[in-house]
């Protein structure tokens, strides 16, 4: 069973839609600017990936999260020819933080908050009439795992089209705790690179819609062939070879597909030593002689947490309908357990892409994998 993607919308540093965004990744455009909003005493890290959208550097806003997410979903909507009125559509969305820069901006300088901005679903219901609503508060997994709920009230029956979305913006108390255990702070983020130092966080917002068929007359943006989730618990923070390997093994049989049949692969990617390393390994090891092109994201828009997944499967439907693959920005010396891969260096690669592998993988072992295909 395959789902129709049938509109998807996006903000990120790097761009303010989808077309705009894939652009600048196969440009490779970077997000990464000096710190606006946070005091840049305070921290040894001095750069980050934000959405530059403040009406005044150096001066921060409340509802910065809600304001992204409004969009990605109000994007969304449109290029899957919604109506306004979003009452009868579910709305799910994964985010790793919520609103807690709000919270911080309350709590520290005043700024006026009510709790009940802490998750979406008002805003949501203000915006769009969306009635049935959720926030799924997870982490650099989120927005994906949102994607498998998303599948399951299709594959149920219980909705006939569902939105689902990410979003994050970096908070100041999240920032410092990046601050503090990357003693030396990463000049640039380096995904598969042998000289990587660590991840820079980013902002972002994404959305699309599924549905349980296209309506007659219009394409869908690409078909959601799989989606799997699993959680290791291995670890709070540490990568686990066995259950990032199961959940890609399970996304290739629920998608009835063996390794040779992925074209592509969208890397999780952070940059940091660990997680790459662990990735590199179980794509070696469950591709096999099987040689997709492999890309990822996160040099040009950081590690944007809730986000990140569906803005890297978004990236995915775009090489699926322009047959254009984006080079891994920055990658210069791949790391020694990628010997063998065929990571996608230097430019971007252009072939036809018929399916593609989106990865992404959480803190606690909150790993998810989806695969879609062109619609063609």
């Amino acid at each position: 069973m395959t789902y129709p993607v049938l509109g998807m919308g996006a903000v990120a540093s790097i761009g303010a839609g989808p077309e705009e965004i894939f652009e600048s990744i196969c440009a490779g455009r970077s997000g990464l600017a000096p710190l606006r909003a946070f005091d840049r005493s305070r921290f040894k890290a001095q750069q980050l990936f934000e959405v530059d959208d403040r009406a005044q550097e150096g001066v921060d806003e409340p509802g910065r999260a809600t304001r992204l997410l409004i969009e990605a979903v109000r994007q969304a909507a449109e290029d899957a020819g919604l109506p306004e009125d979003l009452a009868g559509i579910p709305v799910l969305v994964g985010t790793g933080l919520r609103e807690l820069r709000s919270l911080e901006l309350w709590w520290r300088d005043g700024v006026p908050f009510d709790v009940e901005g802490l998750d979406f679903d008002r805003a949501l219901r203000e915006r769009f009439g969306a009635l049935d609503t959720h926030t799924f508060a997870g982490a650099c997994s989120a927005s994906l795992y949102a994607l498998a709920l998303g599948w399951d009230l299709l594959e149920l029956g219980e909705a006939e089209t569902v939105i689902v979305a990410g979003c994050d913006v970096v908070t100041e108390s999240m920032y410092g705790q990046a601050d503090r255990v990357q003693f030396d702070p990463p000049p640039a983020v380096l995904p598969f690179d042998a000289s990587r130092q660590g991840t820079i966080l980013g902002e972002g917002a994404a959305a699309v819609v599924l549905g349980r068929g296209a309506p007659a007359g219009r394409t869908p943006r690409g078909l959601l062939r799989s989606v799997a989730v699993n959680c290791d618990a291995h670890h709070q923070t540490a990568p686990d070879e066995s259950g990032i390997a199961a959940v890609v093994r399970e996304a290739h049989q629920r998608a009835e597909l063996g390794p040779d049949g992925i074209d592509l692969v969208v890397l999780h990617g952070t940059g940091t030593p660990l997680n790459d390393r662990t990735e590199a390994t179980v794509t070696a090891d469950v591709f096999g002689d099987a040689r997709p092109a492999l890309t990822a994201i996160k040099s040009l828009t950081g590690h944007t947490s809730g986000s990140a997944g569906l803005l890297s499967l978004i990236v995915a439907l775009k090489s699926l309908e322009t047959g254009v693959v984006p080079h891994i920005a920055q990658l210069t010396e791949p790391l020694p357990e990628g010997a063998g891969l065929r990571l996608v260096t230097d430019r971007p690669l252009t072939e036809p892409v018929r399916t593609a592998q989106v990865n992404s993988f959480g803190f606690g072992g909150v790993n998810a994998v989806a695969i879609v295909e062109g619609a063609a």
